[in-house]
């Protein structure tokens, strides 16, 4: 009886400590977590602090990410270009002296941009490259990112990016990471995110983004945006700059666009590419036509006023033309 009794004081004692232990590692775990989130947070409110907002080189036509790497501040976008008309434009954009080239795996082009980058004969290390991966692949990152190097075929991809907020983007951020490590993917960076998403999702990444790309046009500013993302070391660039299909006549031939290119003796695309650049914004307009290419390039000739800038800024509608 005794020999029972004592079977079960020494049960309930092991019992105990394993509870304890088990409820220690637990909690252990979930503090050093907290932990981690506070200190992830605490370096992204010493960015807001700092204020280090990345400078636009206007003679190398250059800025240099958070990253190191140094990219050109304005390029091509290659949303809807596709086949032989994709190849065209990023052969004709490259021969135009553009060094930045936009896609993503949603445009179903990255294997015609890359077959241009290689035709085209131009150093690698000249061209940068940006790609984006789209919210279907984020539940398995490693075989999208897979496929863009393969689609591509250029050696490595200078940025990717989550193509916009979905579910597992974090998961899929992370898979990111893993790729800057191996030197296969330089630079990271996201596409329509804005200032409650930034706020979630930075203090979960190890590797701050070194850039964000949203829709930027007169009509659609984001005043509040922009300086929120510049104030982290993150650059800024837009789509969409001439408001996007159905809206780009409008804005072309908007009445004080119109005016302030015939003081520069340039055209309205110009002209708001150009406000773009002033504000701090890489452009990416995109084009099919050898001439308009030439003509997005050819934006570093004039400034504008300061009167001009805030005539442009006065545009502002707040008008999203996507709904990204």
């Amino acid at each position: 009886m005794k020999k029972n009794k004592l079977y079960i004081i020494l049960a309930i004692v092991v019992t105990c400590t394993i509870g304890f232990g088990i409820y220690f590692l637990l909690n252990g775990k979930e503090t050093k977590k907290e932990n981690e989130k506070i200190v992830n947070e605490n370096e992204i409110n010493e960015l807001k602090q700092e204020k280090n907002i990345a400078k636009f080189n206007f003679e190398t036509k250059t800025v240099k990410l958070n990253s190191g790497y140094v990219m050109p501040i304005n390029g091509l976008g290659t949303y809807s270009l596709t086949g032989n008309t994709c190849y065209n434009a990023v052969s004709s954009a490259l021969k135009s002296g553009v060094r930045l080239i936009d896609t993503a795996y949603m445009y179903g082009n990255e294997e015609e941009i890359g077959k241009a980058i290689r035709d085209s004969k131009i150093p690698r290390s000249e061209i940068f490259v940006i790609t984006k991966i789209y919210p279907s692949q984020f539940d398995k990152p490693k075989e999208a990112i897979e496929l863009a190097l393969k689609k591509l075929d250029i050696g490595y991809i200078d940025m990717l990016l989550l193509h916009h907020p979905g579910e597992n983007d974090i998961n899929a951020y992370k898979e990111m990471e893993k790729y800057v490590e191996s030197g296969k993917i330089r630079s990271l960076g996201l596409s329509n995110w804005y200032v409650e998403e930034l706020e979630e999702f930075l203090p979960q990444v190890n590797i701050i983004p070194a850039l964000v790309q949203n829709e930027i046009h007169p009509y659609y500013q984001e005043n509040d945006v922009i300086p929120f993302i510049q104030n982290l070391g993150i650059v800024v660039q837009g789509w969409y700059p001439f408001g996007g299909r159905g809206h780009t006549s409008e804005l072309l031939n908007n009445e004080t666009i119109v005016k302030i290119s015939n003081n520069h003796n340039v055209s309205s695309a110009q002209v708001i590419l150009r406000w773009n650049l002033q504000k701090g914004v890489v452009v990416i307009p995109g084009s099919s036509n050898p001439d308009h290419i030439k003509e997005n390039t050819d934006i570093y000739g004039f400034e504008l006023t300061d009167e001009e800038m805030k005539q442009i800024n006065a545009l502002d509608r707040n008008e999203k033309h996507d709904w990204y």
